[in-house]
């Protein structure tokens, strides 16, 4: 009868224990995948939109602070806060303002990857611009930044040091998530409102836009309908 060896025996362990691993990370990334489009179709049948959004006048915004920049298209952020920010201007509804201090409402947007992991380098000041928005034949054009409001993250950072890159995963959904700007810590508040689809930061038409305004056009009817 032949006996294993204890290296053939450590190889048998080494292959199972990363068998075991590989599916671990595969349920993982599937886990990861799937609850961002079950809460989104849970809470798409009825939006709710709070009184403050309704009356609100102007609104900031922002990338994700946890957003970093995609090697393969490292503008893609900051092309769709250009993109709602020409979008809301047509509209007419609120008022865009470059700094968040004064702003009623904040929208934070997130561009989601092509690839499902994607190398991504951490950058704090990709929401620190200097202006103000003011329409233009041609788009937007930029003046003064107000300042940085207290409760929204921070992102004074040293320019000499070095931003190692790091893997995100991602579903390729693109986010648009709008708060109460009037809050102590904005960001960490509770939604107003929110969706997060396929392309819904889709550069010139931004479909996540009129979706809002869809969504406030539903609130003041049925406000109008209360006796």
């Amino acid at each position: 009868m032949h006996l294993p060896t204890p290296a053939s025996e450590y190889d048998a362990l080494t292959q199972g224990t990363h068998r075991m691993h590989l599916l671990k990370t595969t349920l993982t990334i599937l886990i990861l995948l799937l609850l961002p489009r079950l809460a989104f179709t849970k809470g798409k049948s009825k939006p709710i939109v709070p009184p403050y959004v309704l009356s609100a006048h102007t609104v900031s915004i922002v990338i994700d602070p946890g957003a970093g920049e995609s090697l393969s298209d490292p503008r893609a952020n900051q092309i769709a806060q250009k993109d709602v920010e020409a979008a809301l201007l047509k509209w007419a509804r609120f008022e865009p303002l470059i700094g968040t201090p004064g702003a009623d409402l904040i929208i934070v947007i997130r561009k989601g990857h092509n690839q499902l992991v994607d190398e991504t380098i951490p950058d704090r000041r990709q929401n620190d611009r200097a202006g103000v928005i003011n329409p233009t034949d041609n788009g937007i054009s930029m003046g003064a930044q107000r300042g940085h409001q207290p409760g929204m993250p921070d992102s004074t950072q040293d320019p000499r040091m070095p931003s190692p890159s790091h893997t995100e995963i991602s579903n390729g959904d693109d986010s648009f998530t709008v708060y109460d700007g009037k809050a102590d810590h904005p960001l960490d508040s509770a939604p107003a409102w929110k969706l997060v689809a396929k392309d819904c930061l889709h550069s010139h038409d931004v479909p996540a836009v009129d979706e809002f305004r869809r969504a406030i056009a539903e609130a003041e009817k049925a406000i109008s309908k209360k006796p």
